[in-house]
């Protein structure tokens, strides 16, 4: 576009016979200093690339003009009353009239002349591209070290393994676009820094096509600290990513963590065992036992995280999923924790009895922890199973917001 040749106004832009293809959506809060520079960059994107389309401020309840300066620069500007960078997004997203969806923040640190390779691969069919700041280029001073060689990657292959998300190399890169149909039928709901987590999450788990292009990342022009907060943010990702995935927060721990305490107390149970000068007695009996109940509770943990999720729409249904919870009932857990309970019980008369036969006094503690350890890890197990058993028949009941009536 030649530096003389004047933009078009906003409804120029915005107006095609075919509707609106693009909506830029950018969250703001307080960003006077750049977000007219930012409005400015989309509006001569949509120009130069001839897409129809619209930009869209999400303020967040922006108190040094920021909303002012937007719409002075031809953006439509959203009042988001609910706070936080999720949040602006969501309601920038709401507001927005295009049939796709480009979000980057408000700091000029993302370059929205790189929209259209974004719009390319939604036109091919593409649920949600995502920009690769690895590949397209960081410049000096634009990401924290900690961000760009910890934070960041870290929690990128978190989500690609606890996901099966291995087509995306950035999982937080800001500059994303979308088919705003498909993302809204994904119920996105976190309002925080963690949004840029969820949206990734739920397209994966949902089934959407996903690719990623690459992109750069320049300092922000900001002249104040990001609302970026290293720790807190990058704890609420994570916990976010550990949530959504039972599998690895609960299951794979949980297993590992009985198998262990199994094998520990098979070792063990017929006597010391006796490895070079190092004595494994009773005090390894007990501590197998305690990883035998841990990993039991991370594996209920993850069956009941798992329905729960189901329950309440956060994750879809997968038909095998379906198969093991039709499998899963309460008379199955209640009949298994009764056979459990029931063999603690027996291993604890047992122990009781050969208590008697010494008169009720002193024992071996050899001898008498072989049988007083499993048999109190079976009577905790059981009721653990049977606990959980309830509970979980209790998660997949179906309700009723219907109000009673009583004559």
């Amino acid at each position: 576009m030649k530096e003389d040749q004047p933009l078009p106004t906003s409804l120029e832009i915005c107006v095609s016979e075919a509707g609106l293809e693009l909506s830029v959506v950018i969250p703001c809060l307080n960003e006077a200093r750049t977000i007219g520079a930012c409005v400015d960059q989309a509006r001569a994107m949509l120009h130069s690339a001839g897409l129809s389309g619209e930009v869209v401020v999400g303020d967040n309840g922006s108190t040094d003009g920021s909303q002012e300066i937007a719409r002075g620069k031809g953006a439509r500007v959203v009042d988001v009353e609910l706070r936080g960078y999720g949040a602006a997004i969501l309601g920038g997203i709401a507001a927005a009239q295009g049939r796709y969806v480009i979000c980057g923040d408000a700091d000029m640190s993302y370059d929205f002349g790189h929209a259209p390779r974004y719009v390319e691969e939604l036109r091919k069919g593409h649920d949600l591209v995502m920009g690769n700041r690895f590949k397209g280029g960081i410049a000096r001073g634009a990401m924290p070290a900690l961000h760009r060689y910890l934070g960041n990657p870290v929690l990128t292959k978190i989500g690609q393994v606890f996901f099966d998300a291995w087509e995306i190399g950035d999982f937080h890169c800001g500059l994303r676009a979308f088919d705003k149909a498909s993302i809204e039928g994904l119920s996105l709901s976190c309002t925080g820094m963690e949004f840029a987590s969820e949206m990734v999450v739920k397209a994966k788990l949902h089934g959407l096509k996903v690719t990623e292009v690459p992109t750069t990342l320049a300092p922000d022009g900001r002249d104040r600290p990001p609302h970026l907060r290293t720790w807190r943010d990058g704890w609420r990702h994570l916990r976010f990513l550990l949530c959504y995935s039972p599998r690895w927060a609960f299951l794979i721990p949980g297993f590992v963590c009985g198998l262990i305490g199994l094998v520990l107390m098979l070792l063990v149970l017929p006597g010391p065992l006796h490895v070079g000068d190092v004595v494994f007695d009773i005090h390894t009996l007990v501590y197998g036992g305690g990883l035998i109940l841990v990993g039991a509770q991370g594996v209920f943990f993850a069956v009941l995280s798992k329905i729960y999720t189901l329950t309440q729409g956060l994750t879809p249904t997968t038909p095998t999923a379906t198969r093991l919870f039709q499998r899963i009932t309460l008379e199955h857990g209640v009949i298994v924790g009764l056979v459990l309970v029931l063999a603690g019980i027996l291993g604890s008369v047992v122990a009781v009895y050969g208590w008697a036969e010494t008169g009720l006094g002193p024992q071996d503690p050899g001898r008498a922890m072989r049988i007083v350890v499993p048999s109190v890890v079976a009577l905790a197990l059981g009721a653990q199973t049977i606990f959980s058993s309830v509970f979980l028949s209790l998660l997949g009941m179906k309700t009723t917001h219907a109000t009673p009536t009583f004559k």
